[in-house]
């Protein structure tokens, strides 16, 4: 839907929507898709939406609990939700005098499962034929052979180059892993209760690494 928006006014009419609803005696109110505040006029959050739809919920910042160094946030939380805000947002007073709050949408079981269907792989994406151009690059890269300086690899050995960088990266974590692992065996009970305070947990980054890598 279109919108003209002015210093101090927003429209958010549809021309062909309004004679549809004059036409239609049985709809008592006029139905409009779009909803926009600016509350004090103190945030400005939009400069063109024509074409778009904008979902963003926000809450005013109070300046004595900025000026206490409270933190201003009802919920600290916001794992999977936080975006970054854009340039634009931080000059109109985004985390200055506004914040963006987390917004969470009801599904039924129906919705959940067309969404999770969404980026599903089809039947038939088993049966399509790698790309020629990238498979006669691989095959290319595999003949020269490049030298390998790792432990449990030959010397020589043809292999990608991002498998190449996978196994630096794995064979990087797996080496203090081993070490931590053999210096645990002499320590106390009281010894290791402080040891990995403050320190990168090598067991579980190695885990990650590996799983990602997988996939």
């Amino acid at each position: 839907m279109p919108q003209s928006g002015t210093g101090v006014s927003i429209e958010a009419v549809d021309p062909k929507n309004v004679g549809y609803v004059q036409a239609n005696w049985t709809v008592p109110k006029m139905v409009v898709g779009w909803y926009h505040s600016h509350p004090g006029f103190g945030c400005w959050l939009s400069s063109s939406v024509k074409g778009k739809v904008v979902i963003d919920a926000f809450r005013l910042i109070n300046p004595q609990m900025l000026m206490l160094g409270q933190e201003p946030r009802q919920t600290t939380s916001n794992i999977g939700h936080l975006n970054k805000p854009s340039i634009q947002a931080l000059i109109h007073g985004s985390n200055r005098h506004y914040y963006s709050i987390a917004i969470n949408y009801r599904k039924n079981e129906l919705e959940q499962k067309m969404l999770l269907n969404l980026h599903k792989k089809i039947w038939t994406h088993g049966l399509t034929l790698p790309n020629f151009t990238e498979h006669t690059e691989i095959n290319g890269k595999n003949v020269k052979c490049k030298d390998l300086d790792l432990p449990f690899l030959p010397k020589k050995f043809c292999f990608f180059d991002l498998l190449m960088k996978k196994f630096r990266t794995m064979l990087t974590l797996a080496e203090p892993y081993n070490k931590s692992v053999q210096e645990d065996s002499t320590m106390t009970p009281e010894q290791l209760k402080t040891r990995y305070v403050g320190k990168q947990d090598q067991k579980r980054h190695l885990e990650e690494s590996g799983r990602r890598y997988v996939q």
